[in-house]
């Protein structure tokens, strides 16, 4: 035997599924963000750094363009030696990137100035896609050193 519902009875079906569901509890519900970025320096900074300038950028990796800015001084004595929080910023299936560079000067270089990166440090991360607030802690990786003077 066939049924027909009309359209009215089918919302009305679906309204009373989605306020049922609502009333579930937390389980029924979605954080889709968005969702808080804190990025660290760790004590290994310190040494190398400690004193110096620091600059960081949340960057939109589709389209490359600065979403936050920040700067700051690498703690010579505290862990973390850096830290950074941005809030409500990072949205659910959207995939960013973290760079940042330290205003170090080895060998020259320009004090405020993002230099070629042996004369100022320079990092990267991406963050793929945040389904929850992000905390990065990064240690010091010269070898991990990468171009982001361009962002900045």
């Amino acid at each position: 035997m066939n049924r027909y519902f009309s359209p009215n009875a089918c919302r009305a079906a679906v309204l009373a599924l989605a306020v049922a569901g609502a009333a579930c509890g937390e389980d029924a519900i979605v954080d889709t963000g968005p969702y808080d970025l804190t990025f660290n320096l760790d004590a290994s900074f310190q040494g190398p750094h400690g004193g110096q300038d620091i600059a960081i950028a949340l960057v939109r990796a589709s389209d490359g363009s600065v979403v936050s800015q920040a700067t700051g001084t690498v703690s010579a004595t505290q862990d973390p030696s850096f830290s950074f929080t941005v809030t409500a910023m990072l949205q659910d299936g959207v995939a960013y990137d973290v760079h940042y560079w330290i205003d170090s000067n080895f060998g020259g270089g320009t004090a405020g100035v993002c230099d070629p990166k042996d004369i100022d440090h320079q990092w990267s991360f991406e963050i793929l896609s945040a389904s929850n607030d992000v905390t990065w802690t990064a240690a010091h990786t010269p070898a991990l050193t990468e171009d982001v003077c361009v962002t900045f």
